[in-house]
């Protein structure tokens, strides 16, 4: 069945964070609902629509702000009790608005995750999670990454509490009381949790994530290992998930997956016959998704996807059509309701016209006036900066709740911007002087009315440092807000859980008068997704992946002594460098010992192959590109050519964009190349530096075999 829908804008309320919307239930079938939503002004709004406007039930008084919001109620009934966590403190108000509930934790941290089922309060801060019932403390976990989310299974169901944590180590952690029961990994760091189909599935025990990388997935959780049911990959590199929902869209008596993502695009995925999801439907709006809701809002008979935006909007996709595209010689007739509708706009726009003119006059002649005072104006940033699987690429994305004029980029280290198709932003690079440590200046300018920029930059691993964002705003007076982000030694490093011990490996041994938490903290200096906080117990373990060459890092280590493992000894050396430099900035003695591999460069040699051969290929095709053509252009047509050169012309566009979008690949390539090389006889107390041209010179004529060769006998 196509899908048709209408998009209406209803109200803008602040700015606001994920799963702050809910839709209150229908008192009967097909009577229209209310919104409810919670702002970081600290605002509840409750809204219902008459007549195609937002008609307020209540609204609170501004305050801290709001990170959650849920419904509760007693299992059995309607759940339309509202409950808000502001800081540590949640909050409960009738549907009338009336406040019941003032309920202050214990805990020292922000809450960053609710849920409710009953009696039954379930919060987490940044590590800490705490269950409490009829507002008494009863189960209390530390875990040991940051949680993102949380859910509990349904007890009406399962018959018990089953509390499910997702944690930013792409785990979702199943409890029990107090207790672990086990941990399930999924393919991306878990950013929100749903139950299947809204009630847990037929079992109860069935649960879907997003996560940030873009992927959904459905896990069955069984008290004693968890089976996964389907996964949805991510292939057109969209946003991170950021909420989800069921609801009957179609009218066919079962529930569609909504889906809203952080580069604003809204999903919805029916099932087929195997119970897997198809994508039925898709809308892209502006700016991230932080709720999304399915339900009956606007008019009675319609069904609406409901949406909030970061910047505040709540908008409906609609089953009512809206408008009707009229024929030819058609008179286009208005009905009173839409007539209306369109005298107030025009009235309410003549007003603000008028309040801007004033305020405009006002504020020049306040900034004139000898005793002006200038205030600089407060906005929000919503950013992220991860590392993207797919590319082995960081991804940063800058939202602001107000157009974007341009952002400035500084890096103190060397990386490459890579092209984006979403961004329409002009960029433009400044000269650098590398030698006082600036090696990147790019400014982006934005069109008009954009609010979300989305870059992706790639670092070479061995140089760290900080890449700044100069963020500034289309407002007066002019006012621009940096934000930092740190690009580790090995930066091309992500957190995995399982390895390959059948792979030649290198180690690096350190021991010395340092505590567990010295050593931890020098790991988080060099890795990525490592949690700040010290780990629970007396040693840890943490695997990382490569994402740009696929080779692999075992870390292990506790007070006194650490041990690290890769099967790439350009690996090794960096950790080995970067530590020692650590070390001896806290006046730390380190004995070191390190046991090297001879087939572990060889083996990082097969892994580079196919992407260095990929690569020349790439390169040389893309050479031949104008000869063809001018050959095309000069004998009129190209049979004569063998078929290799005609699939070239036949391609030249895609070869071309994917080697735009690539620039520097084979000198990445070859500096790592370079590096393995090096690093081998470093470690033999030999420098061949002075052999390196030798080296590219059999790198511009590539052949394994003659490179292995060169390795061996140098």
């Amino acid at each position: 069945m196509e899908l048709h829908l209408n998009r209406v804008d209803y109200l803008q309320v602040g700015v606001t964070s994920q799963k702050t919307m809910k839709l209150l239930p229908a008192s009967g079938r097909r009577t229209t609902q209310k919104v409810v939503i919670g702002d970081q002004d600290g605002v509840v709004t409750c809204f219902g629509i008459k007549k195609g406007e937002a008609v307020p039930v209540f609204k609170t008084l501004p305050g801290p702000k709001i990170s959650r919001l849920e419904l509760g109620g007693a299992v059995g009934t309607p759940q339309e009790k509202i409950f808000i966590s502001v800081g540590s403190e949640v909050r409960g108000f009738t549907k009338k608005g009336k406040q019941f509930l003032s309920f202050e934790t214990n805990l020292m941290e922000s809450i960053r995750a609710l849920y409710v089922s009953g009696a039954d309060l379930f919060l987490c801060a940044s590590y800490i999670y705490n269950h409490y019932c009829d507002c008494k403390d009863q189960d209390y976990y530390l875990s040991s990454d940051k949680i993102n989310d949380i859910i509990c299974l349904p007890v009406e169901k399962v018959g018990k509490i089953t509390p499910v944590l997702a944690c930013q180590d792409r785990v979702l952690r199943i409890l029990k009381g107090s207790d672990l029961l086990y941990e399930v990994e999924v393919p991306g760091v878990p950013q929100v949790l749903a139950l299947n189909n809204g009630n847990g599935g037929d079992s109860g025990e069935e649960l879907v994530y997003g996560t940030s990388d873009g992927k959904i997935g459905l896990v069955q959780i069984t008290q004693s290992s968890p089976l996964h049911r389907w996964e949805v990959s991510n292939e057109k590199k969209r946003g991170g998930v950021l909420c989800v929902d069921y609801y009957d869209v179609l009218g066919d008596g079962v529930k569609e997956l909504l889906v809203g993502r952080d580069d604003g695009m809204v999903e919805i995925y029916g099932f087929d016959n195997n119970s897997e999801p198809v994508l039925r439907y898709e809308h892209t709006l502006s700016e991230s998704i932080t709720s999304i809701q399915g339900g009956c809002v606007g008019k009675e008979g319609y069904d609406e996807i409901l949406t909030a935006t970061y910047t505040g909007w709540v908008m409906a996709l609609t089953t009512e059509q809206v408008q009707r595209e009229p024929g030819a010689c058609e008179d286009v007739k208005i009905n009173q309701e839409m007539q209306n509708k369109i005298s107030n706009m025009r009235a309410e726009l003549d007003q603000l016209q008028l309040k801007v003119l004033h305020e405009r006059e006002k504020y020049h002649q306040s900034a004139h006036s000898s005793g002006a005072v200038s205030a600089m104006p407060v906005f929000s940033v919503n950013d992220k900066f991860t590392l993207n699987r797919d590319d082995a690429s960081y991804s940063l994305t800058l939202e602001v709740q107000t157009a974007i004029d341009n952002v400035l980029l500084q890096s103190d280290v060397p990386i490459d911007l890579l092209d984006v198709d979403k961004n329409s932003a002009v960029v433009s690079f400044s000269g650098c002087d590398a030698g006082n440590g600036n090696f990147l200046l790019a400014t982006y300018r934005c069109q008009a009315n954009t609010t979300r920029l989305e870059l992706k930059i790639r670092s070479i691993e061995g140089q760290h440092g900080t890449l700044q964002a100069y963020i500034t705003p289309r407002l007066q007076p002019k006012t621009c807000q940096v934000h930092q982000y740190q690009i580790k030694p090995l930066s091309l490093h992500q957190r995995t859980h399982v390895i390959d011990n059948n792979r030649p490996v290198n180690s690096l041994t350190l021991t010395g008068q340092f505590s567990f938490a010295e050593i931890h903290s020098w790991v988080v200096f060099c890795l990525p997704e490592v949690p700040d906080k010290v780990p629970i117990g007396d040693s840890v373990t943490f695997y990382f992946q490569n994402t740009f060459l696929d080779t692999q890092l075992e870390c292990t280590y506790r007070k006194g002594e650490g041990t690290f493992k890769s099967d790439n000894i350009s690996t090794i050396s960096i950790l080995k460098d970067v530590l020692t430099k650590e070390a001896t900035k806290r006046k730390i003695n380190l004995n070191i010992s390190y046991d090297v591999n001879e087939e572990s460069v060889n083996y990082t040699l097969k892994l580079i192959h196919p992407k260095l051969e990929y690569q020349l290929l790439l390169a040389k095709k893309v050479h031949l590109i104008d000869a063809l053509k001018e050959l095309q252009v000069y004998e009129g047509n190209v049979d004569f050519l063998i078929p290799e050169y005609r699939s070239i012309l036949e391609e030249a566009d895609s070869l071309l964009e994917e080697y735009k979008k690539q620039p520097a690949h084979l000198e990445r390539l070859y500096g790592m190349i370079t590096d393995l090389f090096i690093d081998k006889f470093k470690f033999k107390g030999t420098n061949v530096k002075t052999k390196v041209p030798l080296l590219l010179e059999i790198l511009d004529n590539y052949d394994p075999t003659s490179l292995a060769e060169f390795f061996d006998s140098a």
